[in-house]
Order: structure tokens, then C-alpha cells, then sequence
């Protein structure tokens, strides 16, 4: 017989099951030397190809991609993704908030944040957290992940939105964009790394472009070199 899950009543405290889902995130082990491997960037006809290294201070260095724009935007991912997978206690980052269930729905049961990050929102469902709603840097940014890949150690967002808006009006600032992340292992059982990321981005009006970024031929650095 299957079992009926409860929502957690409207007020009470989540702080246990959101911190069950910060940790069942994947993050890299302490000491990840970091990797290197190929690169390109493809947008329609367009294809630009170069190398990256990423060392163990989560710095990324590209060589061979003429076009700064290219060479930007590749760096920015390889730093997105780096920046992601740093292990951090949970009480380092959410130690002054504080977490109360709001309403439950397809999304998940909604996390409202009081103390250090008051405003800010998540949404969490079967141990991942499937909406992040934050203000950064004076916009809010909202991601709703729509699968994931689990990793065994835990779990990476596959498929996933994001758009920004204005704090004060909600009037959304630039377009939506849809990412689909493709993770492999860096050696047998890990870590695992970005072998790709698509992003479609739909403009103000109702256009829609498409970037993918590939990483592959993938080695590990030696200690010595990261």
C-alpha cells in the first residue's frame, strides 16, 4: 500500500529537512586537485573550439578561444560549476537563518528564510531542493531544477530554469533560460565533472537563442599541478 506523505504544517520549523537537502547535494571531496581537458562553444552555425584547466583553487584558465566573448562566457561556466561543488558545512552558510514551512505544492513544500537571508525562499521534495528564490547583488534570482542526476554521493541538478527580476516589482530583468547539465565522472566513481551544458534563453520578444558549452577528454591534475 503506498504511503500518503504529509506536508509539514504552515509555520513550523524545517530547519532538519532543508539542511537534509543542502547536504544531499554533490559537492567535491577536500583536496579535489582540479582538471583539464578540451572545450568548445557552439550557437547555431558558430562553433569555437579551445583547452581549460581548472585548477584546485577553482580558477579556470582557457586557452585558444579567440573571441572574448567566447573565451568569457567559457570561463563563467567552468567558474559557475567549480563554485557550486565547494563543500561548505551547513552551519558556515545558513547558521544565522532561520527555516519555516509556507504552503506545499507539485514543486515542493516551501522554505521561507528569516535572520541573516530574511526574504529569501526555497522549495525542497524528496531531499533536493527544486526552487531557489535569493536576492543577490540587488536582483532576485529564482531556479526551479526539473530533474537530477544522483550521483551515489549525491545529487547534481539536470535540467533546470532560471530568470532575474527586479527585488522591489518582481518586473523580470532580461529573458528565462533553460539549462540541461550533462555530468560524467572524472575517473571510476568519480568526481564528477560537467561534460556539458545547454542554455536556451527566450528574449523579451519571444525569441530564443541556444549555447552549448562541451568538456571533454577530461584528465585529473596531479597534485603537484593544481
Amino acid at each position: 500500500m503506498a504511503q500518503t506523505l504529509v506536508a509539514p504544517a504552515a509555520g513550523s520549523d524545517l530547519t532538519a529537512a532543508f539542511r537534509a537537502a543542502y547536504e544531499h547535494r554533490y559537492t567535491w571531496a577536500p583536496g579535489f586537485p582540479g582538471y583539464r581537458g578540451h572545450c568548445s562553444w557552439e550557437q547555431d552555425d558558430r562553433r569555437v573550439e579551445g583547452a581549460f584547466t581548472l585548477g584546485a583553487d577553482l580558477k579556470a584558465h582557457v586557452e585558444g578561444m579567440e573571441d572574448p566573448e567566447v573565451h568569457k562566457a567559457m570561463a563563467s561556466q567552468l567558474w559557475e560549476v567549480a563554485i557550486h561543488r565547494v563543500r561548505r558545512p551547513f552551519a558556515q552558510t545558513h547558521g544565522e537563518n532561520t527555516f519555516t514551512a509556507g504552503d506545499t505544492d507539485a514543486v515542493g513544500t516551501e522554505v521561507i528564510v528569516g535572520g541573516k537571508n530574511a526574504g529569501d525562499r526555497y522549495r525542497i521534495k524528496d531531499n533536493v531542493v527544486t526552487m531557489v528564490h535569493r536576492h543577490i547583488h540587488g536582483t532576485v534570482v529564482t531556479i526551479f531544477t526539473t530533474s537530477v542526476t544522483e550521483t551515489g554521493e549525491g545529487y547534481l541538478s539536470h535540467t533546470y530554469s532560471s530568470r532575474y527580476s527586479d527585488p522591489a516589482t518582481g518586473a523580470p530583468r532580461g529573458g528565462e533560460s533553460h539549462f540541461e547539465d550533462t555530468f560524467v565522472p572524472l575517473t571510476d566513481g568519480g568526481p564528477w565533472v560537467l561534460g556539458e551544458r545547454r542554455i536556451i534563453t527566450s528574449g523579451p520578444d519571444g525569441d530564443a537563442s541556444t549555447q552549448v558549452f562541451r568538456f571533454e577528454d577530461l584528465q585529473p591534475l596531479e597534485s603537484d599541478q593544481a
